[in-house]
């Protein structure tokens, strides 16, 4: 049977938290000035405790037919986004709040994915090799303990688990992801109709500002004067309205990271670009150059390639869109029955 190694995935909403994290800086000086300064972040709170033993004094958290999950089950699952959950609140209400969400998340996936592995079990033919086992046990103590077996017996110490615990838990873990990769390949195929439905009813989801494809040419001030600037980007001007492509002059005069490119930057909105640049940039036709625009750190040639006026694209533009959307939709609906399923025909209870 086709069944390959993996870890236990997180959950959707740690997920969430974690990328939600995760701002690119400005590759190019040319990204900096061209675009609008950020917006401030909010400022972290003190260092908090997750209240899990406060919350669940026992220890206990829940129990699935004759499964127990612990606290130390859920800080387990907790303890790496715990400090992005910190960052992100404001305050200690805030806190509380959101760490409260994501601990009842990860109890539901601890109780679902017992379920799930029970699901497996009920058909003995359904059977892990050893060797998949192995094979995830070697890659975790390469990657988690760097070949370290002192350190991963400890660990086991730590948890009072014994290896053939432990082998059972990562055989669980293979079983967890294996039963939900088979879930959602079992979702059908999105049909052009539901396709076409789902345009209909979402125009307002569809709708895009004006928006010009952008590429510029960039000439660095050094040592030179705005008078200076100015003639060089005229000559620049000069050889393009005598027929030269802008792309070829972007190639050979640009100073900025888009050379190679032409110094091609894609599709921009108006609220992509400060008003200096935007202005000017707007209020070309496509195929029409703007003048030259000086700035502190240099001079400013911008070409509209193509223009896109604002309004709702045909479907043809957003169909891959809306087949991924609708495909995602059906697979968490067909899951949240699934699991639903499961669920009635257990014994789960929670504390």
């Amino acid at each position: 049977m086709p069944i390959s190694a993996r870890r236990r995935p997180p959950s959707p909403v740690l997920a969430a938290l974690l990328i939600a994290s995760l701002f690119a800086a400005p590759a190019t000086v040319s990204a900096q000035v061209l675009a609008p300064a950020p917006a401030t972040t909010a400022t972290p709170v003190a260092t908090l405790d997750d209240g899990l033993n406060l919350r669940f004094a026992n220890g206990i958290a829940a129990v699935v037919e004759s499964k127990v999950i612990t606290v130390d089950d859920i800080r387990r699952e907790l303890a790496p986004i715990l400090p992005q959950i910190r960052r992100d609140s404001r305050n200690q209400q805030e806190f509380t709040e959101k760490l409260e969400r994501v601990q009842d998340e990860i109890i539901r996936n601890l109780v679902d994915r017992t379920l799930i592995v029970k699901e497996f079990r009920k058909d003995d033919k359904r059977q892990i090799p050893s060797s998949y086992v192995d094979n995830a046990i070697s890659e975790q103590l390469t990657t988690q303990f760097e070949g370290d077996r002192a350190r991963f017996l400890a660990y086991l110490k730590s948890r009072g688990f014994t290896l053939r615990d432990y082998r059972k838990e990562v055989e669980d873990d293979i079983i967890y992801g294996y039963m939900r990769g088979q879930q959602r390949k079992s979702v059908n195929i999105v049909s052009p109709a539901k396709v076409e439905a789902y345009y209909a009813a979402n125009q307002e989801r569809f709708h895009e500002e004006e928006q010009v494809h952008l590429r510029l040419i960039q000439l660095s001030r050094g040592e030179l004067s705005d008078e200076a600037l100015l003639a060089k980007a005229n000559e620049i001007l000069a050889k393009f309205r005598d027929g030269e492509k802008f792309e070829d002059l972007a190639k050979q005069y640009t100073e900025d990271a888009r050379k190679a490119r032409g110094g091609d930057w894609g599709w921009q909105k108006r609220a992509d670009l400060k008003p200096e640049f935007s202005d000017p940039l707007f209020a070309l036709r496509a195929g029409e150059v703007s003048d030259p625009i000086i700035q502190r750190e240099g001079v400013y040639l911008l070409f509209a390639e193509e223009r896109k006026a604002a309004g709702v694209p045909p479907i043809a533009d957003v169909r891959e869109q809306i087949e991924t959307t609708l495909a995602q939709q059906m697979t968490r609906e067909a899951q949240e029955k699934w699991l639903e399923r499961l669920r009635k025909g257990a014994y789960v209870r929670l504390y």
